[in-house]
This record gives structure tokens, sequence and C-alpha cells, in this order.
């Protein structure tokens, strides 16, 4: 075996990401919870991993003793303004209360202002469906920004807008659980009214600030690039999942399959390109897929697949992302705010954690100015649409009891934080079976 160590520059970031719904438990004011109770969603929050209960110290305690120095987290909109006209200072404070936990252990935020979720008299106006939500948003950024300054100075405005305007207006689960392409266009421009808005509003605050957004960024491989069908269906979806957003922020316009939209004050409204990557995609025409407009997505034949066929294990796709980043944002450090899989039993984790951050290494080797790394996620947390059908926490989480169950790969991830490095030793420990692949004799 060849004994080697892969290390990455002095202070460069590893962390974990959460947010809040997923994580706080009992957020019964946001259009999320409606949805719940409405029965669009496998399973209910409830208390989800009981951070607003006051879990997230033993949580941040373990990101902390596992050699982590950063950590992702968002702010509940719904919590911070019950009302239009009324804002929540107690939920500000304890807001305040988690970043000087973090700061306290030694972990650098990240603060998400908007992760999917709408206070429900927001989404009974329309929610981002008009424009009117821009001043609105910009309003709520202000408050949240003003009151937690002190701790933190890298924010992200909106997680995946891509994710937030398809899966609620393309019928893939999300509320309102429309199916409208016109209007999934309409609501991520006005989601890209929204960031721009935050971005200077952040920037008047608080100067020495960081502000960019959390992309999911999905390449796309034609099934058989051959063939001038395939190669349009993967094109279709490459510009409308990746694309539309970083084109509003480059060149000041929406671009989309149905559509460009101009959104000027979106230009240049970026400090750090923000890259969620989990998988990577085939795309094929096919006649018999009428609902999904003669498009049909599929892993390729005999891809490391997680247990629920959610994600293929395709580490080089995390560094054809930072490619793209690097030639779309040639300018801008790239932060890696998500990355992971679902894997009850831990037994594709080890390595997906492994041959993501190799592949994250030779980016870095390559001089791209990747400068941090968030795996999803720290703890189980609820997934949405699909409950706790899905587990993605370096710990587990018993929703009963809220034990807190240590997997093998939160060690390897703590070996990786504390080398700030990966080793042949680790990979030797952890997930041997891809030892010869990632460190040859």
């Amino acid at each position: 075996m060849a004994q080697a160590t892969v290390h990455f520059p002095r202070g460069f970031l590893w962390g974990t990401a959460t947010s809040s719904h997923q994580v706080e438990g009992n957020n019964t004011n946001n259009q999320w919870w409606q949805w719940e109770q409405d029965g669009h969603t496998l399973d209910k929050s409830g208390l989800a991993c009981d951070w607003w209960g006051g879990r997230w110290k033993e949580d941040l305690d373990r990101a902390a003793e596992a050699g982590q120095n950063a950590h992702r987290f968002s702010v509940e909109w719904s919590r911070i303004q019950p009302e239009p006209g009324r804002w929540d200072e107690a939920a500000l404070e304890r807001y305040r209360a988690m970043l000087r936990g973090m700061i306290d252990r030694g972990l650098s935020p990240l603060v998400t202002l908007h992760h999917y979720t709408d206070p429900l008299w927001l989404a009974q106006m329309g929610g981002w469906e008009t424009e009117a939500v821009v001043p609105l948003f910009e309003k709520y950024v202000r408050k949240v920004v003003e009151a937690l300054q002190e701790y933190a100075t890298t924010w992200c405005t909106v997680n995946e807008p891509n994710v937030y305007a398809v899966a609620g207006y393309l019928g893939q689960g999300f509320p309102p659980g429309k199916n409208d392409r016109k209007l999934a266009v309409q609501v991520l421009a006005n989601l890209l009214r929204g960031h721009a808005a935050a971005y200077r509003a952040i920037h008047e605050i608080q100067r020495d600030a960081r502000v960019g957004y959390a992309l999911h960024y999905r390449p796309m491989l034609a099934a058989r690039s051959w063939w001038p069908p395939d190669r349009w269906a993967r094109n279709l979806v490459h510009k409308q999942l990746n694309l539309g957003f970083p084109a509003g922020i480059s060149g000041g316009v929406l671009r989309s399959p149905l559509g460009n939209v101009s959104v000027p004050e979106a230009r240049n409204t970026q400090d750090y390109v923000g890259l969620n990557y989990y998988t990577v995609e085939t795309v094929a025409f096919d006649l018999r897929n009428r609902k999904e407009f003669f498009i049909r997505h599929f892993f390729p034949e005999g891809a490391d697949l997680s247990p629920d066929n959610f994600a293929a294990n395709i580490p080089t796709g995390l560094f054809d992302s930072i490619k793209w980043a690097t030639k779309a944002f040639p300018d801008l450090p790239i932060l890696i705010t998500e990355n992971g899989v679902p894997d009850p039993d831990d037994r594709l984790r080890p390595r997906y954690i492994a041959q993501h951050i190799h592949q994250l290494w030779y980016a870095v080797n390559l001089n791209w100015p990747v400068k941090g790394y968030y795996h999803w996620s720290l703890a189980d947390n609820f997934e949405w649409e699909r409950g706790w059908s899905q587990r993605f926490g370096l710990w587990g989480l018993d929703v009963e009891t809220q034990a807190r169950i240590r997997r093998p790969s939160a060690d390897l991830y703590a070996e990786i934080c504390r080398e700030n490095g990966l080793s042949s030793e680790m990979v030797a420990k952890y997930c041997p079976e891809v030892l010869e692949k990632e460190f040859p004799d």
C-alpha cells in the first residue's frame, strides 16, 4: 500500500451544514409545517433535532470535538417575523446565543437567511410568486443582520433557489405543489431580485461582509452523446436547473428555456460561489415519458448508489462542478456549502466522503480557490417531503428519544478535519474497498 497524505491549505474551513426547519423542531408558523399537516410528506418534522429546545449545544460540542472549525446554519424567518408587523426579539436573542456558542467552540459561522421556508403569512400573500416579496425579504434581512452582525460576517442569502422553484412549481413535492413552468421562472426571478436586494442591504450594514448564495449544481450527461435528441434533453435540463440563476448574477439576465428575464440589479451580487453538490445525472430523450416533457433522468448502469437510489457516488462530479465555477466566476472564492449522501447503515458514506475529499484536494492542488467544505449533515435531520426516510447525518438520530448515534463516518470526518487532509491510512481504516483506487501503489 502506498503511504501518502494529501493536505489542504492552512485555514481551510471544515464544517457541517444544517437548516432551521430541519433541526429546530416545532416550526409551526411556516408553509412547510402546514404542508406536513396537510399530508404531503412521508413524516412530520415534530421536534426534529430539538435545536430550539437547546440540543444545538450538544451537537455543536460534537462538531468542535471532531476538529471542525466552521458551521453553516440558517435562521427562521417565521420565528423572527411571526406576523407582518411584528418582530420577535426573543427569537433573535436565541440565534445570537447559537452564534456565540459557535464562536466559543471555534466554529466560524456561515448564516443562511432563507432555506426553503416562508412565514405562513407570506405564503398566504403569494410568497415568491409576486415581486411584493422583495422589499419584505430585504426588510427581514436588514433586521437579522443588524441583530447578528456582531457574531457573523459570512452570509448566504438563499439556499438552492433553483430547487425551490423547480420542486415547488414543477410538481416535485415542495409547497405550494403547483405545476406551472412559467410560474417557476417567475418565482426564480423574484428570488434573484430578493438576493440582489439582500446583498446590497447586508453590505450597507456590514462593509466587510462576504455575501453569496448556495446553488444546487448537478452535472448532466447525455445518455447518448452522439444522438441529438439526448443532447437536446441534457442541455434543456442543464440550463433550467444549473445555469439560470448564475447567469443572472454574472450578466443581470435570468436565462430560462421559456425565455429570459432581465434583473440588472443582480449583476455582480456575489462575493463567493456556494456549491451544493451531491451527484451526477444522466439525461435521455424518451417519448414514453410525457409527464416530464419526454425527458428521462437516471443514473448510469452499475453506479455506486445510495440505499434508496437517491444519489450515485460520483466523486468526479464534485471536481467538474468546481471547474465550472472557476470558469463562470474566475475571480471568486468557492465554498462547498453542502455535500453528502443518505445512508442509514453508513456503508456507502465513508467512501463517499473519502473520495469526494480527494477530488476536492485535486481541485485545490490546481490552485483553484476552494476555501471550505461543509458536509451535509451533522446529524440526521428532517428531509422535507422525504421526512425521516433519509439519513444524511454523520451522527444518527433516534427521533423518539432524541439520542444521537455515532457512525463510523463521524470518526473518519473527524480525522480529516484534525489532519487538514486525507491519508491512505484513513482510507484503509474506514473504506478499504477504494484504497487501491485512491492511493494506488
